[in-house]
């Protein structure tokens, strides 16, 4: 969209760099701001400028002329956070810092990328949008998680910065030097090394980053539908955490032993979203499936193999 400015925080992240490279090839005018300088793409880390959004007297070293912010800018390790509840606190001093930003710069809407963890482990598997209650916090992750969308909210009804939130769900892909389960995986796969299961009956809805960033820039260029609503963005499908260590290792070709341990405190252990909201306001629908995600993954981190080391060493 032309003349329509955006920053992304978190733009030297998973997500948020492959969403900074889609919004360049749409026009739009795009500012980033991470902590870290971006790794994988020149382009993205020329727009990106690095500031630590914990500190509140860094918010004057952002632009002034910005119409939309996508805060994606997290500790986004659900089991770190278990064990350093520090950075929980950190997310929730990053989102309101950058509320404020958007308070006194006049910026006019605010998408916040929340999580999947903040419906916790209920009764169904299946969750809607609805379906999430503070009392069902799980980890300090997921509270810092439902006290941003409390903080998005209030921001919309106190100040008027219109908003939308989505709630990711185990987003995989490019882009991810993390020990999170599906780099971790391949690299372990590709190494020769056994796989081990934290949960045996884990189901969890994993979300190809195409998916995902293709969520994020239909709620961004559908705002005025998007706006004041929360939208669950997933592929709609659950799988096993055996299921994945399983294909994994097929499409790897390797001949690794899968383990399987008790899930970790803090953990979801069931969930798939119900997409239909975001496709029947959004015409969200999920292009990749989950073996056709893992595939593309799988490709892209062989032919990327110098970051098993690093995966392998977190």
């Amino acid at each position: 969209m032309a003349n329509h400015s955006v920053l992304v925080t978190g733009s030297s992240g998973t997500v948020g760099t492959r969403l900074v490279q889609r919004l360049l090839k749409q026009d739009y005018i795009v500012h980033g701001v991470d902590i870290n300088p971006n790794p994988w793409s020149e382009r993205v880390d020329d727009v990106t400028r690095t500031i630590d959004l914990c500190d509140p007297t860094s918010l004057d070293k952002l632009p002034e002329d910005v119409d939309t912010v996508i805060h994606l800018a997290a500790h986004a390790r659900v089991h770190q956070l278990v064990e350093d509840p520090r950075r929980a606190q950190e997310n929730v001093d990053m989102t309101f810092n950058v509320l404020e930003y958007a308070r006194q710069t006049g910026v006019s809407n605010v998408i916040f990328s929340s999580s999947r963890e903040v419906y916790g482990n209920g009764d169904d598997i299946i969750s809607s949008e609805s379906d999430t209650f503070a009392d069902e916090c799980e980890s300090p992750y997921t509270a810092s998680k439902i006290s941003g969308e409390a903080l998005v909210k209030s921001y919309q009804n106190c100040y008027g910065i219109n908003s939308s939130i989505l709630r990711f769900s185990n987003v995989y892909g490019k882009f991810d030097a993390s020990d999170r389960v599906v780099p971790l995986f391949i690299a372990q796969a590709s190494n020769g090394q056994d796989l081990t299961i934290y949960g045996n009956e884990k189901v969890l809805d994993f979300t190809y980053i195409e998916d995902c960033v293709d969520g994020i820039y239909k709620v961004l260029d559908n705002f005025s539908k998007s706006q004041g609503m929360t939208f669950n963005i997933a592929s709609g499908e659950g799988a096993s955490l055996v299921d994945l260590a399983e294909i994994v290792v097929d499409k790897v070709g390797a001949d690794s032993a899968i383990h399987v341990e008790p899930s970790r405190t803090g953990e979801i252990a069931r969930y798939v979203a119900d997409i239909s909201k975001a496709q029947k306001v959004l015409g969200y629908q999920p292009s990749f499936s989950f073996e056709e995600g893992i595939e593309e993954t799988v490709n892209w981190y062989i032919n990327n193999d110098h970051l098993f080391e690093e995966v392998l060493t977190k």
